[in-house]
């Protein structure tokens, strides 16, 4: 096959085979992504240990988790918008800063308020660093399989809540001060800014319609001279040139109205929908399970470890759904991922005995994440270049806005029918989330659009 050293930058991009230069790109994002994981499952754990050290209610309880998703609800459509002007890079760094900092904060509060304001700031930084990463490394790796590694750096996530369960499971429980020690490990993410700063390349799709050709000609030319892996050596496919594009002047009101424009206007509605629903869904479940185990009598060691059991079962449903994504496409995987987690929550919220409990809550991990791993493989696909990353950060947004209500919202619902009526509704809201994933658009194998 003819070497693409003279074509267009996105073609060239797409050209290539998988390298090794794509592998530290996905590894470095990947591990962002664990950590932003290890602190949102941090929290289910220490919630539960702050109800039974600080005496909190339920609602107070529900509170902590929904401060960090109202931040996370801002920083998602900020980070987007920032991500689309200063570059992918810079914002992911800056972002693992900031809640690297605050969870390590976190550790030294004595009351509920300053654990409140600290868990928001947590959440701007967490917020903006998913839709962010998730575009980024979509713009660098080539497009027939573009599809199978967003899964696979969305595969981190269950890396990081894993190591949030194991240190919930030996950690938390070790001391009255084991929920602090948690925190302070939560704060690596701000040393770990530093080697995204200056360990990882720009997009050169970003570099190249903000007008700086030269460097991305740098990224590109690297990701050519960087050795092949598995399958891929030896693959190059010929690609045409194109003149470079630049980008224009757009306001930040005008490209947040672009995502309503006749183009895009359906498939934002069904995305905001679907990230909607299964952010609902999946936060509301996630967060109070640890803590639902508790109250149903089992002690904090015991429901902690059937949590990590159930943890456990992420990890191969992002493997079958990397592999569905390039097989049936997105819209279908996504949607069959989630009817399976509609089923596993009715399954899961009716479960008594202790098998029943983990069969279930291991089968809802399993489809869940899954449709965690299609839905953030589609979404950088719904838009072009220019409005990439804003329209990812604010589906995310839209979707945060869901994570704030449920927490708050499983207290109420408990005294009306428990357990079971929680995980009906759940059910509901995955339901809603698959019929809504028909309406997206299926971009599997395709070119990115980098108008």
């Amino acid at each position: 096959m003819t070497d693409a050293t003279t074509g267009s930058i996105p073609a060239r991009l797409d050209a290539l085979p998988l390298t090794r230069g794509h592998l530290r790109v996905l590894g470095g994002s990947g591990i962002g992504w664990a950590l932003d994981a290890m602190d949102v499952g941090l929290v289910s754990f220490i919630i539960t240990a702050l109800v039974a050290q600080w005496s909190l209610t339920t609602e107070q309880a529900g509170w902590i988790a929904s401060a960090g998703f109202l931040g996370m609800a801002i920083g998602a459509s900020v980070g987007g918008l920032l991500a689309d002007r200063l570059g992918r890079r810079r914002v992911f760094a800056l972002t693992l800063l900031v809640y690297g900092l605050a969870t390590g904060a976190s550790a030294l509060v004595g009351g509920l308020v300053v654990l409140l304001v600290l868990r928001f700031f947590v959440g701007l930084g967490l917020g903006a660093e998913l839709p962010v990463a998730s575009t980024y490394v979509s713009e660098i790796v080539p497009a027939r399989i573009r599809g199978r590694l967003i899964v696979v750096l969305e595969a981190f996530w269950a890396v990081g809540w894993t190591a949030a369960a194991l240190i919930g499971f030996f950690v938390i429980p070790a001391g009255p001060d084991g929920w602090r020690w948690a925190f302070l490990i939560g704060a690596i993410p701000a040393a770990y800014a530093i080697a995204v700063r200056w360990g990882l390349p720009e997009s050169p799709r970003w570099l190249a319609r903000q007008g700086h050709r030269g460097r991305a000609e740098e990224v590109v030319t690297m990701l050519e001279a960087s050795p092949a892996v598995g399958r891929s050596a030896g693959i190059r496919v010929a690609c045409d040139a194109e003149p470079p594009r630049t980008a224009t002047a757009e306001r930040t009101t005008a490209r947040i109205a672009r995502l309503w424009a006749p183009e895009f206007a359906l498939r934002t509605l069904c995305l905001w929908l679907v990230w909607f629903c299964v952010n609902f869904a999946y936060y509301g479940a996630f967060i109070w399970i640890p803590t639902l185990l508790f109250s149903q009598g089992f002690d904090l060691v015991r429901s902690f470890g059937f949590t990590l059991v159930i943890t456990l079962a992420q990890l191969p449903g992002y493997a079958v759904a990397a592999w569905l994504i390039e097989v049936w496409g997105r819209r279908g995987t996504l949607a069959v991922f989630l009817v399976g987690s509609a089923v596993s929550a009715v399954l899961f919220g009716t479960a008594t005995g202790e098998t029943t409990i983990l069969a279930s809550g291991m089968a809802l991990s399993f489809f869940n994440l899954g449709a965690w791993g299609a839905l953030y493989a589609v979404t950088p696909e719904m838009y072009p270049t220019s409005l990439r990353a804003t329209g990812s950060g604010w589906a995310a947004g839209v979707g945060r806005i869901a994570s704030i209500i449920a927490p708050l919202l499983v207290p109420v619902l408990l005294p009306l029918g428990g357990t079971p009526l929680v995980f009906t509704v759940f059910s509901v809201f995955f339901a809603i989330a698959a019929l809504a994933a028909w309406g997206l658009v299926e971009a599997r194998g395709r070119a990115l659009d980098d108008r």
